[in-house]
């Protein structure tokens, strides 16, 4: 299992090298950063509650929302050497403020990879044909060809698997590469039926949560500079790194409350230019929950962290 793992975080390393050296990005100048504005707005339990269940995405196999187990580690292409610098250390300050875990090791091996390119959907082309597997979960050609395509001037793909309760690991995708079980059944020839490709996990049991829980292990955020010529680096950074940190729900959804990802949704009101408490205490609530609990519950509770984290404010 270890030497799978090794196996997958390598082969998702090696498609980083290859997204940065085939996405044909153009160095751009970037604006200088600016301080970051604390932006605060109506903080009831109610509210709380709505902002989290409409804001991050649960995975497909668990149902369940996935963060960073492995410690995260960028790399940035595509714009000046400073601005490319700027961008990779403000995810790593952002994670390390959320209590994400950040590698530490001087040379680790990239899993979230940002890329700036004026050619988005030529990139995204290449990895659907050659590394499909990396852009997210999909069933059929349709969906993959839908998954593909680029939509926003900022978007981002995931890679998610499911850990049980041994830490034996999954990758989140519809071809099931399972040992095979034999099932108890008195009406099946032989008193028993076979599953070629099942899986067997250990779970807890529990109503509270079966132990089961979902994880990145690879994050690719590809974003256009030619549509972000009106917006300053600061506030770039803080966006991408909300994407490198959760999956969103939606990227156009406008959140009741401040927050960074409504900075990019048409229409939105609740705008902020940096980072907002309340995306910050989300991160921080999304970090600090039971993993293995039910999406519910992790709703719940990232919601109580967040109330937690603002009152402190």
């Amino acid at each position: 299992m270890r030497r799978v793992r090794s196996a997958r975080r390598l082969q998702a390393s090696l498609l980083v090298l290859a997204i940065v050296c085939s996405a044909g990005a153009m160095a751009q100048p970037a604006r200088t950063p600016v301080e970051n504005v604390t932006v605060t707005g109506t903080r009831s339990r109610e509210v709380l509650d709505k902002f989290v269940a409409s804001f991050a995405a649960p995975t497909r196999m668990t149902g369940k929302l996935a963060r960073w187990e492995d410690g995260i580690c960028p790399i940035t292409v595509g714009l000046r050497p400073a601005a490319t610098r700027f961008v990779t250390q403000r995810v790593r300050e952002i994670a390390t403020k959320a209590g994400a875990p950040v590698s530490d090791k001087g040379s680790c091996m990239p899993n979230i990879a940002i890329v700036f390119t004026t050619t988005p959907q030529a990139l995204l082309d290449t990895a659907r044909k050659k590394h499909a597997s990396f852009l997210g979960y999909y069933d059929n050609s349709d969906q993959l060809k839908k998954l593909a395509t680029v939509t926003h001037p900022i978007q981002a793909w995931y890679a998610t698997e499911t850990k049980d309760l041994d830490g034996a690991i999954e990758p989140d995708n519809a071809t099931r590469n399972g040992i095979g079980l034999a099932i108890p059944c008195a009406e099946c020839p032989g008193g028993e039926m076979y599953l070629p490709n099942a899986t067997a996990v250990r779970v807890t049991g529990s109503h509270l949560g079966d132990g089961l829980r979902s994880a990145f292990y690879n994050v690719i955020i590809v974003a256009d500079p030619a549509k972000l010529v009106d917006y300053e680096i600061g506030a770039l950074s803080d966006y991408i790194a909300m994407l490198a940190l959760t999956q969103l729900n939606s990227l156009d959804t406008c959140q009741q409350l401040p927050s960074i990802v409504n900075m990019l949704a048409a229409g939105c009101e609740r705008k902020a230019d940096a980072l907002a408490d309340n995306d910050l205490g989300y991160l921080r609530g999304l970090y600090k929950m039971g993993p293995g609990r039910t999406a519910r519950t992790q709703q719940d509770e990232i919601a109580y962290q967040m109330n937690q984290s603002l009152e402190d404010k």
